[in-house]
């Protein structure tokens, strides 16, 4: 059984997720944004080591504690390497990471599909595992990420956000920002979401 424990950090409140199976003693962090010692920390109160980092897109508020995070140890991140052509101001200088990302990917036990979601950013992925959606700043509760800053796009927000109307209903949205919500709520009340249908 996936466990998940959800941190709202710094000026953005970006959420940044860790994320286990249970019974297990190592973890992954998704999109640590700010703030390592406290995502350390709460590792660390789990009796959790850090096993891997996965980045759902490369703006600095999502990327912001990688490097001290894994400072001096062997812990991968993964990331689409289409966002390293973003510019430094988002990004906050040159990306960390040791990986990029394939179709799927199994770390700490845990099995991902990797779903590229370009619109908020050229590299922006959705990571499902078992039911659960990590969607970055593609899909939020009643919304979508903004798509006017450097390398977004409207017209593949929309092929993204279409291609998350075929997953099954029950999918629990672990969003960028924001309150988790259900897929099959997004499909019914989100806007956006409905128009990309």
């Amino acid at each position: 059984m996936l466990k998940i424990f959800t941190m709202a950090l710094g000026a953005y409140q970006t959420n940044c997720y860790l994320v286990w199976q249970e019974g297990r003693k190592d973890c992954l962090v998704i999109d640590p944004g700010y703030d390592a010692h406290t995502i350390a920390a709460q590792a660390e109160k789990r009796g959790l080591e850090i096993a891997g980092v996965l980045l759902t897109h490369g703006h600095f508020d999502h990327v912001g504690a990688v490097r001290e995070l894994v400072m001096d140890r062997d812990i991968p991140v993964y990331l689409n390497a289409k966002d390293t052509a973003m510019p430094p101001q988002m990004t906050a200088g040159p990306l960390y990471y040791t990986d990029t990302y394939e179709d799927t990917l199994t770390l700490a036990g845990i099995p991902f599909r990797v779903i590229p979601t370009p619109g908020h950013t050229p590299g922006s992925v959705c990571l499902l595992a078992e039911n659960h959606l990590f969607s970055g700043d593609t899909l939020f509760r009643g919304s979508c990420g903004r798509t006017d800053l450097p390398g977004g796009s409207w017209q593949e927000m929309q092929a993204s956000l279409k291609k998350l109307t075929a997953l099954p209903p029950d999918t629990r949205v672990y969003p960028g920002h924001g309150a988790a919500s259900l897929l099959a709520d997004e499909l019914e009340y989100n806007p956006y979401l409905k128009g990309a249908l």
